[in-house]
């Protein structure tokens, strides 16, 4: 059995230096992976699936997200970009798809892909994974997020994910084949991916599965966008150019594959059911494991809502992005496929599209490797949130009263830090102010206990 990672990679990076303190991040998140220390978020790795609701709520822009340097392009003789179909959807409707190729080239790359150019590849191990596998219902591994999602918070599901390569993966089999064919020595290219979000990111830089990938480094959504915006209105392009795009068939399901439902149009089950951003999915989930849903064969589950088209790192409207992939479909002639292109590699990637391993749980409750410790440390995490406010406040530094709990248990964090025990020991003499002050910087930095604000402050009670 495949040894699993011992870590995963993070896309997102926590600013010391921008943070506030101000805890937005910390009580969005859906697997209570932040904390506050002094002032600043803290992530706690092992419970982050990259998921990127903290960098969409951060008022003061203190996360970002890891990406690979442009320049590193220029790395290799054959520079392959590939480009979600959601990437050209973002821009307005006057720019064509020919002067997004022509600007692509112009910046330096050598061939452009759509990344779901191998959907109608992907339709035949679809349908066959579905009805041979019992374990229902299965839920796809596009969105890396939701994998990871299921790895830390639901691990009772891990078998459940279907072991599929997304697209990005099958496409760029399918690009080295070509190239191998061709006579290219496959040193000599690298392909990009042009990504949404951060998970995506993650998802390449340490698959959950399999080590390694052919993607070579992966460029920021919005970064692109706004190079290849600036690229047309400088150089126009025409609006035919018939820029070589290298593999140019996009199908209706293939336009509408990173769109919700997208999975749904290809899973021959009237059992199927798509649910997009992560609280959907988490109340959902919640529900799959309790054995509280009907009978399902198939989940289409994406973390961001409208899927891909709102990613973290896109730049345009959601909503403008999910029409212009619509009607980029509705107008596609799917009689255009390239028949003879997909009957030479067909074969080949229904016979390595599959993920060969086994996913994980990764577990965010496990308290100790020894079973009566454990057993010892969970009543004791009961003990203590029986005796605590259940408001969530998250003055504490921790999101949730639960979370503080198991915060006290296993990192020896102090009760007295809640707020309602801190009044609760001051009404009984076991507690001074000074020592409330304290336990208080403790979570939130000195300046908002600063004592010159105290004369200001004075000044607004007394008017």
């Amino acid at each position: 059995m495949k040894k699993q990672k011992e870590f995963f990679y993070h896309a997102l990076e926590f600013r010391q230096d921008l943070c506030m303190g101000c805890s937005h991040c910390m009580m969005k998140c859906p697997t209570e992976a932040i904390r506050v220390v002094r002032g600043k978020a803290i992530l706690n790795a092992d419970r982050c699936i990259d998921c990127g609701e903290c960098y969409r709520i951060c008022p003061y822009g203190a996360i970002s997200v890891r990406q690979d340097d442009f320049e590193k392009i220029y790395n290799y003789k054959y520079r392959i970009v590939l480009m979600p179909a959601v990437f050209s959807a973002q821009f307005p409707d006057k720019i064509t798809s020919d002067q997004i190729y022509s600007a692509l080239l112009s910046l330096g790359f050598t061939h452009v892909f759509e990344t779901e150019n191998s959907i109608e590849f992907l339709i035949k191990p679809y349908n066959d994974y579905v009805r041979r596998h019992q374990e229902k219902p299965l839920i796809s591994s596009f969105c890396p997020a939701i994998v990871r999602l299921i790895q830390v918070r639901f691990p009772t599901l891990t078998d459940n994910i279907m072991l599929i390569k997304p697209p990005m993966d099958v496409t760029a089999m399918y690009i080295k084949k070509r190239f191998e064919q061709a006579g290219i020595p496959w040193n000599e290219a690298g392909i990009f991916y042009v990504t949404p979000c951060a998970a995506k990111i993650a998802g390449v830089k340490s698959s959950v599965v399999e080590d390694g990938s052919l993607i070579s480094g992966v460029i920021n959504m919005n970064y692109l966008y706004n190079k290849v915006y600036r690229e047309i209105k400088q150089k126009g392009f025409a609006k035919e150019d018939n820029a070589e795009s290298g593999f140019k068939f996009m199908t209706r399901n293939s336009l509408r594959w990173s769109l919700t439902r997208g999975e749904l149009r290809i899973v021959e089950s009237d059992k199927k059911l798509a649910i997009d951003q992560i609280q959907n999915v988490i109340d959902f989930l919640e529900k799959l494991e309790n054995e509280d849903t009907e009978d399902i064969d198939f989940l289409e589950l994406r973390a961001c809502y409208q899927s891909c088209a709102g990613g973290i790192l896109c730049s345009g409207n959601k909503f403008l992005t999910t029409d212009r992939a619509n009607r980029r479909a509705n107008n596609t002639d799917n009689a255009a496929l390239n028949k003879t292109e997909f009957e030479q590699y067909a074969p080949y990637i229904e016979d390595n599209c599959l993920l060969y391993g086994k996913i994980q749980p990764r577990s965010i409750i496990k308290l100790d490797d020894n079973m009566a410790e454990a057993m010892k440390k969970m009543k004791r995490i009961h003990e203590i949130n029986a005796i605590l406010p259940h408001v969530d406040c998250g003055i504490c530094g921790a999101p949730s009263c639960q979370a503080f709990a198991e915060d006290i248990v296993q990192k020896g964090s102090d009760i007295k830090s809640c707020i309602f025990i801190q009044k609760i020991l001051e009404q009984n003499d076991k507690l001074d102010i000074l020592e409330t002050v304290d336990l208080m910087k403790q979570t939130w930095d000195v300046g908002k206990l600063d004592k010159n604000k105290m004369k200001e402050l004075n000044k607004e009670v007394n008017i």
